[in-house]
């Protein structure tokens, strides 16, 4: 079955001394990309989270957020020295270029220095304690995440499916008019020809013949009638395998309203140009949908 790039899931959990909350939710993209917002301090995390992402995601732009509340207790936090001394240097710097400058800054409190990124850490026994549990919940939501995807696919495959159909009827009806039409074209022009003949002195026969000959040759739609039988059935075999197959579906669509715009530039006829008019606008339609499929 195919899978929607669009989808949302959460999973919450609680230790001893913090609770927090997952959030993931992903969009339709030309490729993968993951975003995370993780806070510091939890060892490895990060990389594991990533891993599993990668594992069971081939496309599209997946945001993930972990807000984790920590109860105040001793030894629950530490400062990091080096972070600590990089934030303080930079202080400085911002305060000696104001000097220079004639600017008077506040001096920044305790509590203006530990708000900086990276200055207050969980201690190393916190985190190893935390690193577990969050990941197993991550895993239960990114599951969610995935049902949800698959869900959406469900859906999504029955309108392709529904949008398939209808351009394989239209095809078959302009394949229907495509049979019928070379009395009618020959009737036109040997009505046009006599015409024209009505009044010509000094026209070679055989030239007319020929260009007649071209005309009828440029106006047959038996090609593309061919090839979207052809892309009627990649898309059908697309679909009855599954996967990761947005980017072929969305080629295919291409390649479908390529065919349709030549059907309709050599129509010259009312009806043929209105079942033309009607794959275009069904190939728009799913078009769209396949913008959704990973």
């Amino acid at each position: 079955m195919i899978r929607s790039m669009t989808a949302f899931a959460t999973a919450q959990g609680a230790a001893e001394r913090a609770t927090w909350v997952w959030e993931l939710r992903s969009v339709n993209g030309r490729g993968r990309d993951v975003k995370l917002r993780l806070p510091e301090g939890i060892d490895g995390l990060e990389a594991r989270v990533r891993e599993a992402v990668n594992a069971q995601i081939t496309r599209g732009n997946v945001s993930i957020g972990l807000r984790l509340t920590r109860d105040a207790g001793e030894g629950a936090l530490a400062v990091d020295p080096a972070r600590l001394d990089a934030v303080l240097d930079a202080l400085d710097a911002v305060q000696e270029r104001a000097f220079d400058k004639g600017v008077t800054l506040g001096q920044p409190t305790a509590a203006d220095v530990l708000a900086q990124r990276g200055v207050l850490i969980a201690t190393q026994t916190e985190s190893a304690d935390l690193a577990e549990p969050l990941f197993a919940d991550f895993q239960t939501a990114l599951t969610a995440l995935l049902t949800m995807r698959e869900g959406e696919g469900q859906h999504l495959h029955e309108v392709l499916t529904q949008q398939v159909d209808e351009i394989e009827t239209l095809t078959g009806r302009a394949a229907d008019m495509a049979r019928a039409r070379p009395d009618a074209v020959k009737a036109q022009m040997t009505a046009a020809l006599a015409r024209v003949m009505e009044d010509a002195t000094g026209v070679d026969p055989d030239r007319v013949a020929q260009e007649l000959a071209l005309i009828a040759v440029k106006s047959d739609i038996t090609e593309e009638i061919d090839r979207l039988r052809a892309h009627v059935q990649a898309a059908r075999d697309l679909l009855a395998h599954g996967g990761p197959c947005g980017r072929k579906l969305d080629f295919l669509t291409q390649e479908f309203n390529r065919e349709a715009n030549t059907l309709c530039s050599k129509a010259q006829d009312v009806d043929l140009t209105g079942v033309g008019l009607a794959l275009k606008a069904v190939i728009d339609q799913m078009r769209e949908q396949v913008q959704n499929v990973e």
